[in-house]
């Protein structure tokens, strides 16, 4: 896999925007693996595509591509918000590409997937309507708040200008393909704040105490629950299930 564009598939083009627009695209088709069944180069739909950038022909998985200069940062910005909400209900709803790169020199520096089952109106950030001025007075962007997904679902195939193994991205995306068969959108949500729990424990091993010190966060975020501790100790159990976590002994668990 080559991290540099080609840069002569843009030079029809005069806007920055445009040639970045082609660049990318023509890498992602070329240089990409679907995360899903590691068939290699992914099929790009036509132009001005609805719902998504890319899909795969062998398992018909979904992506959007969302490239950015520099570094992928907290937050990447996405169309209207009422459209994306909508989406997170859809049967059609597409995986994620991020992008990242050196304008400098032409190059990939990141490169990651965030899969569709890790996408709840919670890590949607409502923009401010676009002034009274503007062409489209009144529309309303959102923003994905990639601080809100779990480390889990960001997986890299490149992640500073390093080329991560395929065997280890197609692990990787298997290990949480759980969550898809979760429907309702709140039930996932409670599983991905756990994930995150244990994930700023930042260690391998860890016991329920250490994700009931999270009771008041979770309370915050689920306000509606009043019996945090019980949901905390049945996310675990889903987690165990699906070899998420292992359980090593009595309030004793480990990532798998």
């Amino acid at each position: 896999m080559k991290l540099a564009f080609n840069k002569q598939l843009a030079t029809d083009f005069k806007s920055a925007s445009q040639k970045m627009r082609v660049l990318t695209e023509r890498w992602v088709g070329n240089s990409i693996f679907c995360p899903n069944c590691g068939k290699l180069d992914i099929d790009r739909y036509p132009n001005n595509q609805p719902v998504a950038d890319f899909f795969c022909s062998n398992c018909h998985e979904e992506y959007e591509l969302k490239s950015k200069q520099n570094s992928i940062g907290t937050k990447i910005v996405d169309g209207a918000y009422r459209t994306m909400i909508e989406r997170l209900t859809s049967s059609n709803n597409p995986n994620f590409f991020f992008l990242n790169y050196d304008l400098s020199n032409f190059e990939v520096v990141n490169f990651l997937v965030i899969p569709k089952h890790f996408f709840v109106p919670e890590i949607i950030e409502k923009r401010k309507p676009l002034a009274t001025t503007a062409r489209r007075a009144g529309w309303v962007g959102c923003n994905i708040l990639l601080r809100s997904i779990p480390q889990t679902g960001k997986i890299f195939f490149i992640k500073n200008k390093r080329i991560e193994p395929k065997e280890k991205v197609l692990t990787e995306w298997r290990k949480t393909l759980f969550l898809r068969e979760e429907k309702e959108i709140a039930a996932k949500g409670w599983l991905l704040d756990i994930m995150q729990s244990i994930e700023k424990l930042g260690k391998h091993k860890f016991t329920l105490d250490d994700i009931y010190a999270f009771e008041n966060e979770l309370s915050k975020l689920h306000p509606e629950n009043k019996h945090v501790k019980d949901k905390i100790r049945q996310q675990l159990q889903i987690l165990r299930n699906n070899n998420y976590l292992d359980f090593t002994a009595r309030g004793h668990y480990r990532l798998a």
